[in-house]
């Protein structure tokens, strides 16, 4: 086993302790520097060694909620296993959201718990709530622990199961009467979690009838998704998609990944993807699916995707494989491993002369990336262009920035305006499209990576969920950035009813405008506030914020309300019908 810290000592076995004591020293021994949390009755125990710890750094958040982002946000931009911590009842169930969203984007997160006393589980008791029943269906694992020397075993297969094979989410949670007991530390020499054995290395025989597909197909794309970074794997990628010439699309959870500069890259498939990039999959012979899901905002109407296409699949997960489209190669294994097999496999194809054949293929894409290019159009009335603030905020702050995005339109105008060229500098919560995920989990990048600047891209909606955050970021000198895009509505589904319900806008229009006024309540959390709504003032607005690291930043961007997302396939449709533009349909054939 792989393991922080040491094997327990003599003296440290025969020394009692309070189990509380045993858990705040196994986190010590799980290499945990910070927790985001909240105290309560049930977990109070645990809060008092805490304050002695000279190795953990508590942030106390405003909301449990927003404890579990800022531990996504930690972990997807540093690669740790992010920590949060809350009490019984209501402190727990606070944490589902994050939770489930970590789950959906394979985040390797520990959330600890505390529960009722052992003796009071089942009786309703105040504050009880059975968390790991709740649980279960959003967790990779998870514990009840209702024996103090149980502790520190949990503590370590928490960080195992979270950290290893596909990354996820585990709960602890602990009894008060485990915490408040006597005990001795033992931190475990070995785990034992029978049927718990992730294949990494891939199969060589599946290696080489990839390989033998790609050298055979005509018009084969790379089709990553975040599978990619949660390996590590973008160097392997760079390497596999340099050797062999084929185009790359990244999704939502995978921008980064690649960088959106080097030539061979389409840009994001799916709902909001590029024409190049959609196109690609939708005509494509041969997918490579590298750490993706086949996810129905990637595929549209999945009966109609891809209709040609063979499909290598690679996922660490076999749950995966075959799961929504049938994979024609199937191979279990750590994705960085298999693209470093494969190069070797095709280098030694290529010196034996075998190559495959792209240039048709590549005229085709190259037709449609120069004919379909991504861009916005300006408000007529001179407002501003939400796109134009994204697109300026991610130029001036360059590609080292970290951008954590909330959910909606200003999610998908971030993924496409803002090049990426590194990953781990893109934080948003693609799978369960959780509004406040933003500023917390800035807040968490910016604990992890203080040194690098970190922005959340947020929408007045998605900000009034968690804006109270702000507080905890003056309090704990963490200066993040917030690029406020307002629109005075909740935009994607403003959008949704012009384009599907007639225009009829039940229940969508904020009145952001009006109230709150985010500038006075930015500076009454302790924070710069900024505002502007004149395009020529878009650059020296940001310019201002990217010097001020004294505090956090909050940038009133007030926008142009109609502005839309495209291209976009509808929910449920096909690819083949994506818009570039309302009522505005791609030609796929050439006429020339």
């Amino acid at each position: 086993m792989t393991q922080a810290g040491s094997v327990t000592s003599a003296s440290e076995t025969a020394e009692t302790i309070t189990g509380a004591q045993s858990l705040i020293r196994a986190l010590e021994y799980a290499d945990v520097d910070v927790i985001f949390g909240i105290p309560g009755g049930a977990i109070l125990p645990a809060y008092d060694p805490l304050m002695d710890s000279t190795k953990i750094r508590h942030i106390l958040v405003r909301h449990e909620q927003a404890a579990g982002h800022a531990a996504e946000g930690y972990a997807a931009a540093t690669g740790r296993v992010g920590v949060c911590m809350a009490t019984s009842g209501p402190g727990a169930t606070n944490l589902v959201t994050p939770i489930a969203d970590a789950h959906m984007d394979s985040v390797p997160m520990v959330a600890i718990t505390g529960q009722v006393p052992s003796s009071a589980i089942g009786t309703d008791a105040f504050q009880e709530a059975d968390i790991r029943g709740i649980t279960m269906p959003i967790t990779k694992h998870n514990f009840l622990v209702t024996d103090a020397a149980d502790i520190p075993r949990a503590i370590a297969e928490a960080f195992h199961l979270a950290s290893t094979g596909r990354p996820g989410p585990v709960l602890v949670d602990i009894a008060k009467d485990a915490l408040q007991a006597s005990t001795s530390f033992q931190w475990p020499e070995s785990l034992n979690l029978p049927g718990y054995h992730p294949v990494t290395r891939p199969h060589a025989k599946q290696v080489r009838e990839a390989a033998r597909l790609i050298l055979e197909s005509h018009r084969p794309v790379l089709y990553v998704g975040g599978g990619v970074i949660r390996a590590n794997g973008a160097p392997a990628l760079r390497a596999l998609a340099e050797l062999t010439g084929l185009p790359v699309v990244t999704t939502l959870m995978a921008r980064g990944a690649f960088p959106d500069s080097h030539p061979q890259h389409l840009g994001m498939p799916g709902m909001h993807g590029t024409v190049s990039a959609v196109g690609a999959l939708q005509k494509s012979d041969l997918l490579v699916t590298l750490g993706a899901r086949f996810d129905d905002r990637v595929t549209g109407k999945l009966a109609s995707f891809a209709p040609d296409a063979s499909v290598i699949h690679v996922d660490i997960d076999p749950a995966e494989i075959s799961k929504n489209r049938y994979a024609d190669v199937p191979i279990v294994g750590d994705v960085g491993e298999f693209m470093t097999e494969l190069v070797a496999v095709l280098q030694a194809e290529y010196a034996a002369g075998r190559h495959g054949d792209y240039a048709a293929w590549w005229s085709t894409i190259n037709h449609w990336r120069d004919t379909y290019p991504l861009g916005y159009d300006l408000p007529d009335d001179g407002g501003l262009s939400p796109q134009l603030v994204i697109e300026r905020v991610g130029a001036l702050s360059g590609p080292e920035a970290i951008f954590a995005s909330g959910v909606g339109q200003h999610q998908m105008w971030a993924a496409q305006f803002i090049n990426y060229e590194n990953p781990r500098t893109w934080l948003n919560s693609g799978g369960l499209g959780t509004m406040g995920y933003a500023v917390p989990a800035a807040m968490g990048a910016k604990v992890g990576l203080p040194d690098t600047t970190v922005w959340a891209i947020d929408g007045d909606g998605c900000f009034q969920m968690t804006n109270q955050e702000l507080a905890t970021c003056t309090i704990n000198n963490i200066p993040i950035k917030v690029a406020l895009i307002n629109n005075s509505s909740l935009g994607m589904v403003r959008q949704w009813q012009t384009l599907f319900y007639d225009k009829r806008y039940s229940q969508t229009d904020l009145q952001s405008h009006r109230f709150p006024d985010f500038v006075k309540l930015a500076e009454a959390y302790g924070c710069h506030g900024l505002q502007c709504d004149s395009p020529d003032q878009v650059d020296v607005t940001i310019e201002k914020a990217l010097a001020l690291n004294d505090a956090p930043v909050v940038i009133d961007f007030v926008v142009h309300k109609d502005a839309m997302v495209w291209p976009m396939v509808a929910a449920g449709a096909s690819n083949d019908d994506i818009l570039v533009a309302r009522e505005m349909a791609p030609k796929w054939e050439r006429e020339d």
